[in-house]
């Protein structure tokens, strides 16, 4: 099993982003997005739907420090497709409760409503060229990790 964990940022204490892509373009664009943007989460990423089941499985309890702020979503996973990852999330009374975003390429009005039908809270086409994908990931920070209210509080922070 590969998780790839990025949290050379400050803040690793904060709660991590769960990047669910299998696109190693989309991958980078993400991560160079989150540091100009300042997103200071840890990011953890499954790169296939059988990798994201596997890690959702392993984090089930509210004081899990690994349970994501958000997920943000591919429809397009290898092995098991974004639309069951998003059926099974929806499934667990903890995961449930976690904001999930989809963000993929696909424009066809039947992805969109089946997303929405099986629990996504938002679904965004993602941008072709980077300044456009970082301007979203600006987007994404304001609402999902600033202004909207996290279900489950950020982890207390040491006081050494």
């Amino acid at each position: 099993m590969t998780f790839q964990s990025k949290s050379g940022l400050v803040g690793t204490q904060s709660r991590p982003i769960l990047l669910l892509e299998d696109n190693p373009m989309d991958i980078d664009f993400a991560l160079q997005a989150f540091t100009g943007n300042q997103i200071n989460n840890p990011v953890v990423i499954c790169r296939d739907g059988e990798e994201a089941l596997t890690f959702i499985n392993a984090h089930t309890t509210p004081d899990d420090l690994q349970l994501p702020a958000l997920v943000l979503l591919d429809l397009h996973l290898p092995k098991i497709d974004g639309f069951e990852v998003l059926h099974q999330i929806r499934q667990d009374v903890i995961w449930k409760q976690i904001p999930v975003v989809v963000l993929t390429v696909s424009h066809e009005i039947t992805d969109i409503s089946r997303a929405y039908q099986l629990g996504a809270n938002s679904y965004i086409i993602k941008p072709l060229n980077f300044a456009d994908f970082a301007e979203m990931m600006q987007y994404i920070k304001a609402y999902w990790l600033q202004v909207n209210q996290p279900p489950f509080p950020e982890p207390a922070r040491n006081q050494s």
